[in-house]
């Protein structure tokens, strides 16, 4: 085919197989027709039980609110600070807490436990149903394995709402969601790699693609083999895992299809994410870091000890609460509030992580992924310790393509709703809205 006809939803496709391509240069025609939201990113990112006071916000900002040195916690994302927009004073009045707060973080309403009900339809399902149309999953829900005894509550394990009733399913096996993105329901050759089954097409794309476009490609191409290497060898680990038999009551066998390493899970689902978004398989992702009131252990990181949710009630040491194993105890509040920033910090490097894939990803406008893209990072908990819903841990990265000023600190002088950032965000990838939630007012604050 000739190049300028290469159009932007062309497919690749194989016995087992079918593969979305990332954005090249043959496609300029396409997208040169297309608004400046129409190659817009938008991604979701939850985590559980809140943060110690004090540990969001920057060390060092200047007078126009420009960020010069973030805390010791937030460090790990320091590489990308010119791409950061803090917002201060962020409330949600009507849902809060571990069950109010989680369905009804993309919703701006309050949680009718009676009624099933987080009263809305979520953020992140209003842009897949204008964004869907032109990709090949309207949206992907995406949710680490829940650990503890919440992890099969509903309310906890629900952040995104197709209607005020329906909560929507969320994958939490990298091979589910990877086979969802690059197999066809059909099935086939499921047992074959998806890049042997389209081994010709790619072949032929080098006969109408520059010499530019061929090196995006090879890359985009490894980087899909690589992955799926990963989730095999991931796979095959867990079940050696399983099998044993010399495992102790402090080494729990894995599920089937979940990673044994937590660190390696968190990062292959965010790899899917990089591909989802980079193929245009998608341009919508929510992603559960864990869900609401989580009790993972964290014994992992050098010098943490107990359950997230635990932790999180830093105030209390003796490790006879209700939050607490009743093995587990700490020396002193202090050194168990120093616990629970160092797993906050651990996820600040998962998202550090995310954000220099989509850094490393070069599109044909001159930006990089994460320049043509928007992470909303966030908990429903300002302080653990008193459920505070006031002050709320938000952090947007990425420049919504260049229409989001980063690198700075907002600073709201009166407690502003959640819901105008998501409004905002709503409307910068062309979503017609003009309320959200109970906001009618957009955050003009972020504006390029």
């Amino acid at each position: 085919m000739p190049v300028s006809t290469l159009s932007r939803r062309t497919i690749l496709r194989g016995l087992g197989a079918t593969i979305a391509l990332p954005l090249l240069d043959a496609m300029s025609p396409t997208l040169a027709a297309q608004t400046p939201s129409g190659v817009g990113r938008l991604a979701y990112l939850y985590f559980p039980n809140g943060i110690p006071r004090g540990s969001w916000h920057p060390k060092k900002t200047g007078a126009d609110g420009q960020i010069l040195e973030l805390n010791e916690w937030m460090s790990p994302l320091a590489p990308f600070q010119d791409a950061l927009v803090i917002p201060k004073n962020i409330w949600t009045p009507l849902g809060n807490g571990h069950v109010g707060g989680t369905p009804t973080w993309l919703t701006g309403f309050d949680y009718d436990r009676q009624a099933i009900s987080a009263g809305g339809v979520s953020a992140d399902q209003i842009a897949a149903r204008h964004l869907g149309g032109e990709t090949l999953l309207p949206s992907l829900e995406l949710s680490l394995k829940g650990e503890g005894f919440f992890s099969n509550s509903l309310s906890r394990n629900s952040i995104s709402w197709a209607s005020p009733e329906r909560p929507l399913p969320r994958e939490v096996e990298p091979r589910a969601v990877f086979d969802r993105m690059f197999r066809p329901p059909s099935g086939g050759a499921s047992n074959r790699s998806v890049m042997d089954a389209v081994l010709d097409e790619v072949r032929a794309l080098r006969g109408v693609t520059s010499r530019i476009d061929q090196y995006r490609l090879d890359e985009y191409f490894e980087s899909i083999r690589a992955l799926e290497r990963r989730i095999e060898f991931s796979e095959l680990r867990s079940q050696e895992m399983k099998d044993d038999h010399t495992l102790t009551d402090t080494l729990s066998a894995p599920e089937p299809g979940i990673p044994s390493d937590h660190e390696e899970y968190v990062r292959l689902m965010i790899d899917l994410i990089v591909a989802a978004f980079q193929s245009n398989a998608t341009r919508v992702v929510s992603f559960m870091l864990d869900h609401g009131q989580s009790n993972r252990y964290f014994n992992f990181i050098p010098g943490v000890q107990g359950t997230w949710h635990a932790l999180s009630h830093y105030k209390n040491a003796s490790g006879k609460t209700e939050d607490d194993d009743g093995v587990t105890s700490w020396s002193s509040p202090e050194e168990k509030h120093r616990m629970y920033a160092e797993v906050i910090r651990w996820h600040h490097h998962q998202v550090a992580y995310l954000l220099g894939r989509l850094r490393d990803i070069q599109e044909p406008d001159g930006r990089t992924l994460l320049d043509n893209s928007t992470i909303l990072y966030g908990a429903t908990l300002g302080d653990g310790n008193e459920h505070d819903p006031h002050d709320l841990p938000t952090l947007i990265a990425g420049r919504g393509g260049n229409t989001i000023k980063s690198g700075r600190v907002l600073d709201f002088a009166e407690p502003t709703d959640l819901s105008n950032l998501h409004l905002s965000l709503l409307q910068r990838v062309g979503v017609p809205i003009t309320s959200f939630g109970n906001s009618t007012t957009p955050m003009h604050e972020l504006d390029a």
